[in-house]
């Protein structure tokens, strides 16, 4: 019986994350197909060099601390004291005098290094070793398993012990969200392009094939293979995706919306909506300059943000605090549960995505899923998943989302070719399945046509 190992390590070690990725990794793996037709699905998780079944993704009662959930709070911390002080160091007296802006930095590292560092990375050591909790349970691979990395492994330290399963028979898959910190290094954090950029060129040698979410990212993924690796190597690899289900899986029915939000719905004028981690690649500077336009020419309509505070963002959290419109026509929900944002693609008016670039855009399906018509940015990934159902605008004219905005809240009417309500898309569980069936179906080719080196 084959066996698929589908690797879950990030999200089991943060399982409070839920940005794209963590969405997708946990949505997957709950919705694993059962054991039969020959084949058996079980989560892992990889680390201290062993390999470990997961019995349960989500945290198991513990009496003691929970020294995991600690250091993600001690993260995040970390992240928005950084990004307090590079505010400041754009005020006065920090961006008129270069002493200034260091005596703020090394009082920012002191800082830091006591407070955040130095027990981030005590609680780092007692989790080494600190005995491994009852919801994983050690687990023995056979020479026929494919192991399928389906978590964000870029940042993983296991490739030493990948590299040793792949000695002893075991088959090695990746799936692949996007190739942005390659294509696009501008939107992303420095260290981010070194990691991504070292773990691709591990995963273009060592994989047997590979698994996009988008056929855009697949073609992609081919292309710079080839540039790295050759075409004869390529010829070696297989390729091929899957698309993402919509289901929020944290919605709670009985959870609380959150208030501020709700009584935003409770009013007459029309919400445009926007979800995404609030960082460059988003580019919600273009949602903003749409939006004055729209006011400038009276539109009533209202601009609702959805997502957390990222990376590089700094000068445009600025603006948003220092906008005349924020909490009248302007609106930002930094820490909003699933259940939230569950009401807003129920209440909203449409969606707006606005992205320079993305793997497939999440947000998209589980608007659209829900009956929101999504208004999108003209990008190659947006057309393969929206087609016809979904509205399109220029990049380099933020008046033409403007015009989209104005023209729908005086018409009523989404201006999209064919109506959302004929729209279909996966569920998780269709995702997963698809996902494992696109698996096996190469892995019986690769054993009928043994590739030779």
């Amino acid at each position: 019986m084959t066996r698929l190992l589908v690797e879950c390590t990030y999200v089991y070690e943060h399982p409070k994350a839920n940005s794209g990725i963590q969405r997708v990794v946990r949505n997957v793996i709950r919705e694993l197909p059962t054991k039969g037709q020959g084949r058996e699905c079980l989560p892992v998780v990889m680390f201290r060099g062993e390999i470990y079944e997961v019995k349960s993704l989500a945290p198991l009662p513990d009496r003691g601390l929970d020294l995991v959930s600690l250091r993600g709070r001690l993260e995040r911390a970390a992240n928005l004291f950084w990004l307090a002080q590079r505010t400041l160091e754009s005020r006065r007296p920090f961006n008129q005098s270069l002493w200034a802006r260091r005596l703020l930095y090394a009082g920012c590292r002191l800082f830091a290094f006591g407070c955040l560092s130095i027990p981030i990375r005590l609680i780092d050591r007692l989790l080494r070793h600190k005995p491994a909790p009852a919801r994983i349970v050690p687990l023995q691979h056979r020479p026929d398993d494919i192991l399928v990395l389906l978590d964000s492994s870029w940042h993983a330290d296991f490739f030493p012990l990948a590299e040793q399963l792949k000695r002893d028979g075991v088959r090695i898959v990746s799936v692949i969200y996007d190739l942005i910190p390659l294509t696009h290094p501008q939107f992303c954090d420095e260290g981010l392009v070194k990691v991504f950029n070292r773990w691709f060129d591990w995963i273009a040698r060592t994989a047997d094939g590979y698994v996009a979410i988008s056929a855009t990212i697949r073609d992609q993924v081919r292309q710079e293979m080839v540039r790295r690796i050759g075409e004869q190597r390529v010829e070696e690899r297989w390729f091929d995706y899957f698309q993402l289900g919509s289901e929020l899986d944290l919605a709670d029915a009985d959870g609380a919306v959150d208030r501020e939000l709700q009584r935003l719905f409770e009013q007459p004028e029309p919400v445009f909506l926007m979800v995404s981690t609030i960082e460059p690649r988003k580019n919600h500077a273009y949602l903003l300059d749409a939006f004055e336009r729209a006011w400038a020419a009276g539109s009533q309509a209202r601009l609702c943000i959805i997502g957390k505070i990222g990376w590089k963002c700094e000068a445009l959290i600025e603006r948003i605090r220092r906008h005349p419109q924020l909490h009248r026509r302007l609106f930002v929900f930094n820490d909003a549960s699933d259940q939230s944002l569950e009401h807003a693609y129920l209440q909203a008016t449409a969606l707006v995505f606005p992205s320079y670039v993305e793997g497939f855009g999440l947000p998209l399906v589980e608007a659209m899923q829900r009956g929101l018509p999504a208004m999108g940015s003209d990008i190659e990934v947006f057309r393969e998943i929206g087609g016809e159902f979904m509205a399109y605008f220029d990049l380099d004219d933020p008046q033409s989302l403007a015009d989209l905005v104005t023209g729908m809240e005086h018409s009523g009417v989404f201006p999209a070719t064919r109506p959302l309500d004929q729209w279909q898309w996966l569920s998780w569980r269709q995702a997963s399945e698809q996902l494992v069936e696109r698996i096996e179906r190469h892995n019986v080719l690769a054993d009928r046509e043994p590739v030779c080196g």
